[in-house]
């Protein structure tokens, strides 16, 4: 059950350089970024650059607890409900960061570090969702009852996630759209600029890996903390 620990350590190996070139590209290669009239906005909207990515990737967790909840109610394999269990606990710590670093453009866009906004409202729901994920497992002993309700949880509490990426086009907000089409009230999105649209493209990738490293320690080692247990109750 556990992954390869030398395919652990290279997946890091090629994360923490592709992490470094990521933050130097936004601190020292981005041009400043201007404003509708030209002007160049504060340097805090660089932040746009970590969060878009930290988001998508929140997104990619809960997806995966979603899928391994499907294939775990099927099946009833542990190495479902361990995939599931570990893949919840990083993305609630990326959906917290997209807390962070929203507030933050916010400040900067708005004036304000929070403000009742449907994308920053369903961002909050979701987190506590997966939140909550976690709780129910650790209040449930039963490893069975666990994984079974745990995965009727994961399918349900999906529901929060096309819910927080489609806020923006059901709902007015001022929240930029990046994918395209247009959403009720608004701004439009996209970037312009092959400097801008490589140092998005990097640090898509920058954490993406990162989120793959996470993924792979977390599931090693939950599959030896309960191959631990198993032999202590044999």
């Amino acid at each position: 059950m556990l992954i390869n620990r030398n395919k652990e350590r290279i997946i890091a190996a090629i994360t923490a350089p592709v992490m470094l070139i990521s933050i130097w590209m936004i601190f020292f290669y981005l041009p400043p970024m201007k404003g509708n009239a030209g002007e160049i906005l504060d340097s805090s909207f660089n932040i746009f650059y970590f969060h878009m990515p930290i988001a998508i990737v929140a997104y990619l967790a809960f997806t995966l607890v979603f899928i391994a909840s499907i294939m775990q109610l099927k099946g009833n394999s542990r190495i479902w409900d361990i995939t599931a269990h570990s893949a919840a606990e990083v993305g609630v710590v990326f959906a917290f960061l997209v807390l962070v670093t929203g507030s933050i453009w916010a400040k900067a866009a708005w004036g304000w570090y929070w403000i009742w906004e449907p994308r920053l409202t369903t961002s909050l729901a979701l987190f506590l969702v997966y939140l909550a994920y976690l709780m129910l497992r650790q209040a449930i002993e039963d490893p069975e009852k666990r994984a079974r309700l745990a995965a009727v949880f994961g399918v349900l509490g999906f529901l929060s996630v096309p819910l927080s990426f489609f806020s923006i086009r059901l709902w007015r907000s001022n929240h930029p759209l990046m994918f395209g089409g247009s959403s009720y009230g608004s701004s439009g999105g996209g970037l312009e600029g092959s400097s801008l649209q490589l140092t998005l493209a990097v640090n898509m990738l920058a954490f993406m890996l990162l989120f793959i490293s996470m993924l792979i320690y977390r599931i090693n080692n939950e599959a030896l903390k309960e191959e631990i247990e198993e032999s202590a109750y044999a």
